[in-house]
């Protein structure tokens, strides 16, 4: 008789460790800290909190919830940390912008016997990236040779980053380590030139480019990136038509670069021929039509952004609220607003803070205000933003109060809270209470007094009438005085008919901007109401020596989705024949009650 085999059945249980390792597998991209907490409580119920396999993952994890306290308590339970634990806490301190932490960590592991490896060094550049790093990327230059990590290729490529982050002498520093470096990978060429690109070195990046063994879409594209920001049309278009595989990042690129050239109508035309469109190019040609005034292009654009589809994102609404604040594009902002309530979309603190300032900027106080109190998160730029807002149209009052509504909520003040605050007090003629505010920025605040706060109380004092005074802060400030500064008390000069001052003024003005026109004529018109007409040849001969052109003055405003801008006696326009007849007409009904209009022009002309 046959015996039948007994069938096996696959077990029922699986354990613990398992699901909990499988649980953690992708703990790297978890961004919800509820979830990754009671993640965290079910390791301590099993007592696998100082396991080396889930105490680096649970680091991690926090790390990307910005929760470096509650990442260096996960480590501080792991009695016996070794190095892998000690990088992952590194890279948390680097990925929360805490480079000190970093560094501290790093003493803390050789002083217990642990020597770092090269992923430790390649973490530690990451925090090496500003001017002021320079010599610490050299410090880990020469510890890196010392331990030989420069044959692994992933370190010298970090170092060569690092390098191109520290600014100009960073760059020679790369470029001197790239020309030594014995094996090189597309990333250390890509690199390096990156490095020579953001440093303006732009023919030296061509010939490192045109060198290269092997490009990729990442080598062309940096390339494009130059040329574009450089304003060099021509060229990036001629590389762009070489490129073989281009993709949207090479077409956005040189569509920016139109844009910022003013040539919105070849912008369009590579637009109009993308094969595939994102947010991110929808974003650069409405952003690029509104920075021109070009608001009927911008809003429709907008709107067939919208048709296709495309969800708006905070990127995407900041930049676009951004252009509007710059060029005054009221109706714009106005209609991604309304798409913003009209979607549901859930404005976070920045998008916020982009709508009080776009509405600010564009005069639309009372919708700046509405936005900046029915804010549910507001914080120091939400402040600061509306503060300036309304220092900026003249409610020096509003400004203040709103100030002191910031400091009773916790706020405390920085440096561009006090520009603003000063500014409120300027256009409020509230001469004392900015000199106030400006003694007790480092007194009171602990914020240092910087050359915008100085020019704020240069120009309260000038406009004050209070020149001696400006002029003596002038003279004990502890940085040059720039042109802006010099720019305020010639105002201030004219204003209260100190001609003597104003020469001074200019000729500091002068030599620290020689080819500005405008400051020789207002020299100019100065000498002429003194009847000094042989001052006046003089200043005219020097204009033309250096030659000089005072630019036409020009004013823009917004109708039916439509901003028109006119220069002095400018005709252009094709309604100026009637725009004229009616401004006729206006000075008509003036002259009768004593109006004239000053004769600035025939003496500067």
């Amino acid at each position: 008789m046959m015996q039948m085999p007994i069938p096996v059945r696959a077990p029922t249980w699986v354990s613990t460790r398992r699901l909990l390792e499988q649980k953690l597998s992708d703990i790297f991209k978890c961004t919800d800290l509820k979830q990754l907490k009671q993640l965290h409580a079910v390791i301590y119920k099993h007592d696998l909190q100082a396991d080396l396999y889930f105490a680096p993952k649970l680091i991690t994890g926090f790390s990307l919830c910005r929760q470096m306290a509650l990442a260096v308590n996960v480590f501080k339970q792991v009695q016996e940390p070794n190095v892998h634990l000690y990088n992952s806490l590194i890279r948390a301190y680097v990925h929360n912008s805490q480079p000190s932490g970093a560094f501290c960590a790093l003493f803390v592991m050789q002083y217990h016997g642990l020597w770092p490896d090269n992923f430790t060094y390649a973490l530690l550049l990451k925090a090496c990236c500003g001017t002021n790093e320079l010599g610490l990327a050299r410090m880990i230059h020469a510890q890196i040779e010392k331990l030989g990590f420069l044959a692994d290729i992933v370190v010298p490529n970090s170092l060569i980053d690092s390098y191109c982050k520290c600014g100009l002498l960073g760059v020679g520093e790369a470029r001197k380590l790239f020309t030594v470096m014995g094996e090189r990978d597309i990333v250390s060429w890509n690199t390096m030139i990156g490095g020579l690109v953001k440093a303006n070195e732009l023919r030296e990046a061509r010939r490192l480019f045109d060198e290269m063994p092997d490009r990729d879409t990442v080598s062309w594209n940096t390339m494009l990136d130059g040329y574009s920001k450089a304003g060099e049309m021509d060229t990036a278009f001629e590389l762009f038509q070489k490129m073989a595989g281009r993709n949207v990042v090479s077409w956005t690129t040189v569509i920016y670069g139109y844009c910022k050239a003013g040539e919105m109508e070849m912008a369009r035309i590579l637009f109009d021929n993308m094969p595939a469109k994102n947010t991110v190019c929808w974003t650069t040609i409405i952003c690029g039509y509104a920075e021109k005034g070009l608001a009927k292009d911008a809003i429709s654009l907008f709107e067939k952004m919208e048709e296709t589809g495309l969800k708006l994102d905070d990127g995407v609404i900041i930049s676009i609220l951004a252009a509007c604040g710059e060029s005054g594009l009221l109706g714009l902002g106005r209609r991604l607003h309304a798409s913003i309530q009209r979607t549901g979309y859930k404005c976070s603190t920045h998008v916020g803070n982009a709508l009080v300032d776009m509405y600010a900027k564009c005069g639309s106080l009372n919708r700046a205000l509405t936005v900046f109190n029915g804010m549910a998160n507001k914080d120091l730029v939400s402040w600061n933003s509306m503060i300036q807002g309304l220092a900026m149209h003249g409610y020096g009052e509003k400004a203040l109060k709103l100030f002191y509504r910031m400091k009773q909520e916790g706020f405390a003040p920085d440096r561009v809270t006090f520009i603003g605050v000063l500014c409120a007090c300027t256009h409020a003629g509230f001469v004392d209470k900015g000199i106030h505010y400006f003694n007790a920025m480092e007194t009171e605040y602990g914020v240092l007094q910087e050359i915008e706060h100085y020019g704020c109380v240069i120009d309260l004092l000038g406009r004050g009438g209070r020149l001696e005074e400006a002029f003596r802060l002038v003279r004990s400030m502890p940085m040059e005085p720039n042109a802006i500064i010099w720019g305020s008390l010639v105002v201030a000069c004219r204003m209260h008919n100190a001609s003597e001052y104003a020469k001074e003024v200019l000729h500091h003005l002068i030599k620290l901007e020689p080819t500005d026109a405008g400051h020789f004529s207002i020299l100019s018109s100065i000498y002429a109401a003194e009847g000094d007409w042989n001052s006046v040849a003089s200043v005219r001969m020097q204009m033309k020596s250096t030659g000089t052109q005072k630019p036409s003055g020009a004013s823009s405003i917004e109708l039916d989705d439509q901003v028109h801008e006119f220069t002095v006696l400018d005709k252009s326009h094709p309604k100026s024949d009637g725009i004229y007849e009616v401004i006729d007409g206006l000075s008509l009904h003036l002259k009768p009650v004593g109006y004239f209009p000053k004769a600035t022009a025939e003496v500067l002309s």
